[in-house]
């Protein structure tokens, strides 16, 4: 995985996950989601990157990395860069096989409540409450990756350690088959749900 360096701190981490990652701290920080951010740059008609970079800092006070990390992740949403099922879809281009997984899992996940957010990525899905609790990610054509946020949680045979794998995960579970969504599964989904409200 490539390093990114973001205001002096080298990370491992692809650059969507490291977007994702500050866009999560700036809606932790200001209590305003990215699609609220979509709708002030829009109601104040701004197009080019500079002028939405120039409104975070100085309408909203955002420093230059958290303004520019934003104004990027604004304009691609304004921009359509691709529909959700879009990106789902090309994640699952011959990995047809864990298509069930990943169905399986958001079946049991909207179970836990309304506020349950589907969030597609280019690479993986982004499962969030008030923030990002458990991504899912076809990783090869056999194996899909869930990762959990479960701060203080201790690790089992299959409740691994996540943040070698991925930076913004505490746990890992992989999996082949659509029958490994058990109650175990779901019982940890639903404790980094519950954790993350």
């Amino acid at each position: 995985m490539p390093l990114i360096s973001w205001c002096g701190i080298t990370l491992s981490m692809n650059r969507e996950e490291m977007t994702d990652k500050v866009v999560a701290t700036i809606e932790e920080k200001t209590g305003t989601k990215l699609d609220e951010w979509v709708k002030r740059v829009r109601a104040a008609k701004l197009t080019k990157h500079k002028e939405i970079l120039d409104f975070f800092k100085e309408k909203h006070g955002l420093s230059y990395g958290y303004a520019n990390t934003l104004a990027h992740a604004v304009r691609d949403v304004i921009e359509g860069v691709k529909s959700d099922n879009a990106l789902v879809e090309e994640q699952y281009s011959g990995k047809e096989a864990l298509k069930p997984i990943y169905k399986e899992v958001l079946k049991a996940v909207k179970k836990f409540g309304r506020d349950v957010e589907i969030a597609p990525k280019k690479t993986y899905v982004s499962l969030r409450r008030k923030k990002q609790f458990a991504i899912v990610q076809p990783s090869t054509k056999t194996r899909m990756d869930i990762g959990l946020i479960l701060k203080g949680k201790d690790t089992t045979e299959r409740l691994e350690e996540g943040s070698r794998w991925n930076a913004m995960c505490t746990h890992r579970v992989r999996m082949a088959d659509k029958s490994e969504v058990n109650p175990e599964l779901i019982e940890w989904l639903k404790e980094a749900y519950e954790n993350a409200a």
